[in-house]
Parts: structure tokens; sequence; C-alpha cells
């Protein structure tokens, strides 16, 4: 089970879940939702990366907005699209970097930090790093981006040159393939980018709460998000 924890902004505290792994500390991640927020799935992703050894942060992004529990429902797709429209971007990307600035504070973490994002997260996460790189701050030590919504638009704008894997579904309805090629064009100028494609697989195919669900692809996927992190992120 993970813990309520609030991470200081400039603007007040934003309530985050944390979760501690079997040895009590390890290196960092911050987990970036879906458009759903930190719901039942992210948990579960959440408590699986601290199992494998990491100290866990999932801020929950929608908190200037006034929300932060799961969008859940019949119209939780629509939900989650109007949040999206109506969230400031560039402060989102400012949250999120706060919270990996925290992580790597607090005592539990005795590594580095990483940032795994899912969808709205897996953009959001791209930012988040190409930010800290451009600024000349200790950059991520690994991101694992699942098929990035955000990253049509920021591909060609920014560059992140840790060590980076992107998951992105052949089948994607929101992302055509011709889009997701030239993302991967783009991304893998990057020597420490590795970018996977799943045929057949649509958008948030790993999320196993909702149709799109591929379940080979998702397990494809987790596996090698593993053996990423253990490359790059090390338990020691």
């Amino acid at each position: 089970m993970s813990e309520s924890v609030m991470v200081p902004t400039d603007s007040g505290a934003m309530p985050t879940h944390l979760w501690l792994p079997p040895a009590g500390h390890g290196p960092g991640i911050v987990l970036l939702q879906e458009i759903f927020g930190v719901s039942a799935y992210i948990q579960r992703r959440g408590a699986q990366l601290a199992e494998l050894g990491y100290v866990v942060a999932a801020p929950e992004i929608f908190w200037r907005l006034g929300v932060t529990s799961p969008v859940e429902g019949d119209d939780a797709l629509q939900q989650g699209m109007g949040l999206v429209q109506r969230l400031d971007w560039d402060q989102a990307v400012l949250d999120a970097v706060g919270a990996v600035e925290w992580l790597r504070q607090q005592e539990s973490v005795d590594a580095g930090v990483g940032v795994v994002g899912f969808c709205f997260g897996g953009g959001l996460g791209f930012n988040v790093a190409a930010r800290l790189e451009s600024e000349g701050a200790a950059p991520v030590d690994a991101l694992v981006s699942y098929y990035g919504s955000a990253l049509p638009g920021l591909h060609a704008a920014m560059t992140v040159a840790a060590p980076s894997l992107h998951h992105f579904g052949l089948a994607d309805s929101f992302i055509d393939t011709a889009t997701v090629r030239a993302i991967e064009d783009s991304l893998t100028q990057q020597p420490a980018t590795v970018f996977e494609t799943y045929e057949g697989a649509d958008h948030a195919f790993d999320n196993d709460d909702m149709p799109w669900h591929h379940a080979a692809a998702s397990a494809l996927a987790w596996s090698t998000t593993e053996e990423f992190l253990r490359e790059h992120l090390p338990v020691g």
C-alpha cells in the first residue's frame, strides 16, 4: 500500500502517493499518471515498481484543477480529456520536475531517480527530462514513456540525452503509424534512446482496466521496462 505525502510547490503542497520497497530504500522513480489520474491501474504499477526495489512517488498532477481522485465512469475518457484541456501544461511540467527534485532529497532514495509515465504522463515525463537537461540540472537517470500522447508536438522541439525507453502500439487510435515513425526517427537520434513498437496494440495497451488492453504487448513492454530499469537504474 502507498502512503499519502505532500510535495511542496511554489503555490502549495501537491498530494502524492509514495511506495517504499521491501528494503525501505532504493533508487527513486517518479510515476506519472494517465489522463485518468492516479487510478487503480497506476497504483498497481506503482506497487509493482516498489516490489522491484524502487522508491516510487506518483504526484496528483491535476491537483491545481481541484482533482485528486481518479476519473471514473462511462465518460472517464471525456472527463480526462477535458481536464487535460484545462491544464496549464508548463505548470504541470514544473510540478513534475518538483516531484523529481523532492524525491532526490528523500533519505529513502540512496541512488539515482528515473521517471516512468503512461499516455499523458509519458509525454509529460519526456518534457520533464528535457527541461532538466536544458536547464543544466541533474538529469533523470532513466525515462520510460508509454505512448506519450504529447510526443507528436514535442519530439521536434526538445531532446532527451538521458537513457530513455519508448513504447508505442502500431494500431494506436490517437497517434497514427506515420507519426509514431516520425517520433522514432527523431528520438533515436539520441544514442541512449530505445524505441519499441507493438503490432496490433492500441493506445493505452498496458492498462488492463480499459478495453484497449493488449495482453501480449503489455507483458512484453513491461518485461522490457524492467530490464531497462535494471540496467540504467540498478537496485543495489
